[in-house]
């Protein structure tokens, strides 16, 4: 099964949020997630972002292939080397 660490958008019209999640590649967006890991919050400034890195870091032991956002998120949380 191929895993994805990917955002998932959540919150209202033009005020977006979102859960960056471990989801199968073949999910919609907004599909059946595996795990949520941490959220992302681009309406304040500067942008919240947190994440579990422990299970981030696991995650990408297992295979898992972040989005190009995913990536520069984690890259600015020192999770990715």
């Amino acid at each position: 099964m191929a895993t994805k660490i990917r955002l998932k958008r959540m919150g209202g019209k033009k005020k977006p949020f979102y859960r960056v999640v471990i989801a199968d590649a073949r999910e919609p967006r907004g599909g059946r997630v595996i795990e949520e890991i941490g959220t992302y919050d681009p309406g304040v400034d500067p942008a919240a972002v947190h994440v579990d890195a422990d299970r981030a870091r696991d995650w990408l032991s297992k295979g898992a292939q972040p989005t190009d956002r995913v990536r520069t998120l984690l890259g600015k949380l020192g999770v990715l080397s």
